[in-house]
């Protein structure tokens, strides 16, 4: 059964992972205090603040300790979803304005037309929003890529690391578990990938990366079907 998808990671596998973190992160740290002060009416960041009370088991929390909260999230990088939510619009804003554009290998923007030329599927999937993973690749450094992808996963599809996420994945794509493809820099999240019947392959773009048992490629250029 031939592969018909694939499904990327993000940090560390299409862009750099320190860039998530010291361009991403530090501009949505830095930002949150004004900007839940500018739209803490808006319907979409009221609900994300009100997720935060309840997530922190503090449903009186004021708006300066939603946002403290906050910015310990981003310092751990909590997988919570209205954080996620609240960091895809402030980098919403961020692009808009030119403080960066989204860093991409060269290698993926490089191969990105030939994987849709074999006629696969792109799919991306990230612990960051559906709405950050699109702002990141359409302002990318190899210009807009999303005409190039069919879909974007996050965390309401499901914990990474977890094999249920893989599996709603699968079900949301309609396609049979082997004919996915999943590419990713973590072995925890290959491993449940796996466990949900996909077929996976290691990203390693550093010699002290852990590596697990799975196909690697450092590239991907590297990508045969």
């Amino acid at each position: 059964m031939g592969i018909r998808a694939i499904v990327v990671d993000t940090a560390g596998t299409t862009t750099e992972l320190s860039f998530i973190k010291d361009t991403l992160f530090a501009y949505s740290a830095k930002a949150l205090p004004d900007f839940l002060k500018e739209n803490e009416h808006n319907v979409l960041v009221e609900n994300c603040i009100c997720d935060v009370r309840d997530i922190a088991l503090e449903p009186e929390a004021s708006l300066e300790r939603v946002t403290e909260i906050l910015q310990l999230w981003v310092a751990e990088d909590r997988k919570a979803t209205p954080l996620k939510t609240l960091q895809g619009l402030i980098w919403k804003q961020g692009y808009s304005q030119g403080e960066f554009t989204g860093h991409i290998f060269p290698d993926f923007i490089e191969s990105i037309e030939g994987i849709k030329q074999q006629n696969m599927r792109l799919y991306s999937f990230s612990s960051g929003s559906a709405e950050a993973q699109k702002l990141l690749f359409a302002h990318s450094d190899g210009g807009d890529l999303t005409p190039h992808f069919d879909g974007h996963f996050d965390t309401r599809t499901g914990n990474k690391l977890f094999k249920q996420a893989y599996c709603n994945i699968i079900n949301t794509i309609s396609l049979a578990p082997k004919q996915v493809l999943y590419i990713s820099d973590v072995v925890e999240e290959l491993k449940a990938a796996e466990e949900a019947g996909m077929r996976t392959m290691q990203m390693v773009r550093s010699n002290d990366q852990r590596t697990g048992s799975h196909k690697q490629i450092t590239s991907f250029t590297e990508l045969t079907f």
